[in-house]
């Protein structure tokens, strides 16, 4: 049984987080002091982490952020807030997926599934140049380096690496990223974009992702 960690510090909400999980055969857990947050969620050693942006002593893009540092745990946003830099910054900092309240229960429960279902199977491995990429750990390693995407930033590498050499449209692109028909629009893919250049910049490859003028990418 999967186990699935509640950061809500309103009650109500968070009772009714662990009524659906359970109703769905999860094994629901919420945190009961904020206290020792990062600590205690990773103590309790979930499958899946659903924050709320806003949560009493840490901003809960910050406490992703800390929590990234040891380990690659699903995290999903639940917040009140549709502010589109609030998924930007959710999503840089490191979560897996984002969802706004009041969020329909059917589709919460969807993108649950769908994250956990990316995080299962074996070490899915590849090679770009002189790197290795592991897309179920989501990192690319070259030497001692090791880089950490987030589950966007693999998603587009991926298909990127699928189709290295050929143009891949910005709309193919979307298409990849967010399969449940739900709108983005193109600043967000270009922040990703952006992030993912930037990384891979970091381990020596700043010519990696070429783009071409309203045709798309190319990973070269």
């Amino acid at each position: 049984m999967k186990k699935i960690f509640v950061v809500e510090d309103d009650e109500s909400i968070c009772q009714e987080l662990v009524q659906i999980l359970e109703n769905e055969g999860y094994e629901a857990e919420s945190l009961e002091s904020f206290d020792n947050t990062k600590d205690d969620i990773l103590k309790a050693a979930p499958n899946l982490v659903l924050m709320d942006i806003n949560i009493p002593g840490i901003n809960g893009r910050n406490l992703v952020k800390e929590i990234r540092k040891e380990s690659d745990v699903p995290i999903i946003m639940v917040t009140s807030r549709t502010s589109e830099m609030d998924e930007v910054l959710s999503m840089s900092y490191g979560a897996d997926d984002y969802i706004t309240k009041p969020y329909n229960p059917t589709i919460l429960l969807l993108r649950i599934a769908a994250v956990l279902k990316r995080m299962e199977g074996s070490q899915n491995t590849a090679s770009y140049r002189d790197a290795e990429v592991n897309f179920s750990k989501g990192t690319i390693s070259k030497g001692d380096q090791e880089m950490v995407l987030t589950k966007n930033e693999m998603i587009i590498f991926q298909l990127l690496l699928a189709n290295r050499e050929k143009i891949v449209s910005r709309d193919e692109i979307m298409t990849d990223l967010w399969d449940n028909d739900e709108f983005v629009n193109d600043n967000a893919l270009t922040v990703n974009i952006s992030r993912l250049r930037g990384k891979l910049a970091d381990l020596g490859y700043d010519d990696a992702i070429e783009t071409r003028k309203k045709q798309g990418y190319r990973l070269v």
